[in-house]
């Protein structure tokens, strides 16, 4: 799809990336089985470690909202904090996340390759087992994308794809 672009969400932009995060985190419920709070809210209990208290980022992490041409459609959070607590890593996708009327129409794999391409590395991907829509989704672009060299590593809780970018 053409017009997709990430885009870095400044500070001032947080209570936005945290109003979807509430979506997010109400769509993953059914795999993580996470309740709201007594205000209604599901709270992203890493939210705060995107930024430093000036509102500078982190280092190593760097959130994005997903915008088609002026919509804003979803978000997307990296880090290089590994599952597999692998030293090797430089990006994993912390969160990924699209309204569900953005969904398949190729957004998510235009993000995705975007992502790549702009964080050159060793990868992680990480999904929770119960998440089988996207596992597929994830193991169909990183195949394409890097001819199907990557690994695929399940633990107790997560299936997990390293690859180099």
């Amino acid at each position: 799809m053409n017009n997709v672009n990430l885009v870095k969400v400044e500070y001032e932009e947080k209570s936005i990336l945290r109003n979807l995060l509430n979506l997010y985190e109400y769509d993953v419920s059914e795999f993580n089985g996470s309740e709201p709070n007594r205000f209604g809210f599901f709270e992203y209990l890493y939210l705060d470690h995107y930024w430093t208290p000036h509102g500078v980022e982190e280092e190593g992490r760097v959130p994005y909202f997903i915008k088609v041409e002026d919509n804003l459609v979803g978000f997307t959070l990296l880090n290089n904090v590994s599952c597999l607590n692998r030293k090797d890593i430089t990006s994993t996708i912390a969160e990924f996340f699209l309204l569900k009327n953005w969904r398949r129409k190729g957004i998510g794999k235009s993000v995705a390759l975007q992502l790549f391409r702009s964080h050159p590395g060793k990868w992680e991907v990480a999904q929770e087992r119960e998440n089988k829509r996207a596992q597929q989704f994830w193991r169909t672009i990183i195949s394409e994308y890097t001819n199907g060299n990557f690994e695929e590593v399940m633990t107790e809780e997560k299936v997990v794809l390293v690859f180099d970018s």
